[in-house]
């Protein structure tokens, strides 16, 4: 058994998450949290709400609400989409507790301390019209580099380089339209090039991860300049350093502040637990920690803070850089094992717009359509390497053919025949098993080190690819033996024997399916007679701050309870029911309700 730390990208807190967002961060990082507990690993899996920052302070303004007050509402309705997905974290918070303040604020101070955070004074965006400060992100032009016209003032979407706001040809405000002038302003940098061979030797260490990101990566090395960690702004983490965290203007860059939660959350969930050290077990480079492994997961656009900004941070905490220094009270801090970055997913061929209407939430999927039934989509279909087009037709397909055609069907029909004939779980005949029975279960053992090992290198498609081939094998098995046709008394043996067999590869294909369709898999485990929790569930709890601040929800679970990823024996003698459909058919209809929801 080993420590597994499943960090998960924190969904921004200024509104309600679409299915694209989930395809990225969510389904994929649940399957393998699943998996990896399921096959015996003590993993913790942690992300929250990402409240800070300039769009939640705008879209505040625009609401007459505060920031936090606008943070309070979102990080509920994430966290209840998320529940109703079915996502296991053991700590999912948000980032205005004081628990992650005191973590960030640690983290900045001994980088500081090691000489990796530096004051430099440099030019910064205001309105003309209101004098107020332009944060990076309000700031679109274009791209000096490649030439994008829609490129951001802080990093540009089509390159994926880092930029500055002045740097941008024809910068324009986002807010308001208007040409942004620019002062100087005091602020706080990371060293980044004073990082960079850290960086450098770290990457050339990293195997198996996708291509894409490894290489987009270390391209990113060659030109690493000082990134500026702080911002003109009200609402954020304060910065602690004498002369500064007093003061209302300044405050830490959000992003700096995000991927430390991945720590911060951690840090609190040991709290939580009972042991305020276990979090060690996952995070320390030396003693407890040292054989753990983390992966995170997010979009694509993400990469470079979890591939080059997180790793520095840690690095320049641990005195790793060129300046050497010294661990600060947290110690050393192990650095990721893998970044697990998907693509984008698209609707019906567009980018995923919220203000363009082309998008669909978390909730209303969920108030129309079965959770497992978007996981299946996510798994199945979904950007794991490619972008790909999430369209009503193809999920109505993969509804319809897949799931309900042919895992329900095969299902159905199985429990449905033995509780009909036998009224249980039917024993093998004492003649034994024929050359077709042990090939089927054969086939179905196999796929335990088969899809497990796909699942544990995130290449999830082939992973429920394989598992649905057992799926199909047993279909194949089925119609081939058509245990209907043997209607007299002697051959009743030879009907259970081959439904007893195709009842096994059942309970063992369940198991496959378990990471990926966890709501399904506890019905499955039911109709076969199962008692106790087969796919443990999160569970939404509100909590006290540790340290004084306001309440809020969390999601958590035990996860200690469920099904291990191993063939188990049925038993024959469970009492079998009249089984009830484990996924919906869909009507055809749908595709034009949903097409017509697009175009209003």
């Amino acid at each position: 058994m080993s420590h597994v730390l499943a960090a998960v990208a924190w969904p921004y807190a200024n509104g309600p998450r679409h299915i694209g967002h989930v395809s990225g961060f969510g389904v994929p990082s649940d399957v393998f949290a699943r998996y990896m507990r399921m096959a015996g690993h003590d993993v913790l899996m942690v992300s929250g709400t990402d409240e800070h920052g300039t769009p939640i302070q705008v879209q505040a303004d625009a609401d007459g609400v505060t920031p936090r007050e606008l943070a309070d509402r979102y990080n509920r309705v994430i966290v209840e989409d998320l529940h109703g997905l079915g996502l296991s974290y053991d700590l999912f918070t948000r980032t205005t507790t004081r628990n992650h303040y005191a973590v960030v604020q640690e983290l900045f101070e001994g980088m500081y301390r090691n000489g990796y955070i530096v004051p430099k004074t440099t030019m910064g965006a205001i309105s003309p019209s209101t004098g107020r400060t332009l944060p990076d992100r309000y700031i679109e032009g274009t791209c000096p580099i490649c030439g994008y016209d829609s490129a951001r003032g802080d990093q540009c979407d089509n390159c994926g380089n880092q930029l500055d706001p002045i740097d941008l040809i024809d910068p324009k405000s986002r807010i308001n339209g208007e040409t942004p002038k620019f002062v100087e302003t005091e602020h706080f940098f990371l060293d980044l090039p004073a990082l960079a061979e850290v960086l450098r030797q770290w990457l050339d260490t990293r195997e198996g991860w996708r291509p894409n990101v490894l290489r987009f990566s270390r391209n990113l090395l060659d030109d690493l300049q000082p990134r500026a960690i702080t911002r003109d702004l009200e609402w954020g983490v304060p910065i602690p350093l004498d002369g500064w965290r007093d003061r209302p203007d300044k405050r830490i860059y959000v992003w700096f502040d995000a991927v430390i939660g991945y720590l911060s959350a951690s840090i609190e969930w040991a709290r939580r637990s009972g042991d305020p050290e276990a979090w060690r077990q996952y995070w320390s480079a030396d003693g407890a920690g040292k054989d753990s492994q983390s992966y995170y997961f997010m979009g694509k656009d993400n990469i470079v803070f979890h591939s080059v900004i997180w790793p520095a941070l840690l690095s320049g905490y641990s005195g790793e850089g060129s300046r050497d220094g010294a661990p600060g009270e947290l110690g050393r801090l192990n650095l990721p094992t893998e970044v697990v970055s998907s693509e984008y997913l698209t609707m019906e061929g567009r980018k995923f717009s919220s203000s363009r209407k082309v998008v669909i939430y978390v909730r209303d999927f969920l108030e129309r359509y079965d959770a497992d039934a978007l996981r299946y989509f996510i798994a199945a279909a979904g950007p794991e390497s490619n972008d790909t087009d999430f369209t009503w037709a193809e999920f109505l397909r993969r509804n319809n053919d897949e799931l309900v055609a042919g895992w329900g069907n095969l299902v159905n029909r199985c429990v449905s025949m033995a509780a009909k004939n036998f009224g249980e779980i039917p024993p093998v005949d004492p003649a034994g098993l024929t050359e077709a029975d042990e090939a089927l279960l054969a086939t179905s053992r196999a796929g335990f080190a088969t899809v497990g090992d796909l699942i544990g290198r995130h290449r999830q498609k082939q992973a429920i690819g394989e598992a649905m081939r057992v799926v199909a094998e047993a279909n194949r098995y089925l119609s081939e033996q058509a245990p209907w046709k043997l209607k007299g008394e002697a051959d009743k043996p030879r009907m259970g024997t081959i439904l007893h067999v195709a009842l096994q590869v059942i309970s063992d294909a369940n198991t496959l399916l378990t990471p990926f369709l966890p709501h399904s898999a506890q019905q499955v485990h039911e109709l076969l007679g199962g008692t106790g929790v087969h796919a443990p569930m999160p569970v939404i709890e509100q909590v006290d701050d540790l340290d004084g601040g306001p309440s809020y929800p969390v999601l958590t679970g035990d996860y200690t309870v469920g099904a291990r990823w191993e063939s188990v024996s049925i038993e024959a003698g469970r009492p079998l029911a009249a089984p009830k459909p484990v996924f919906r058919k869909l009507d055809p209809s749908i595709v034009d309700e949903e097409l017509a929801r697009l175009a209003d």
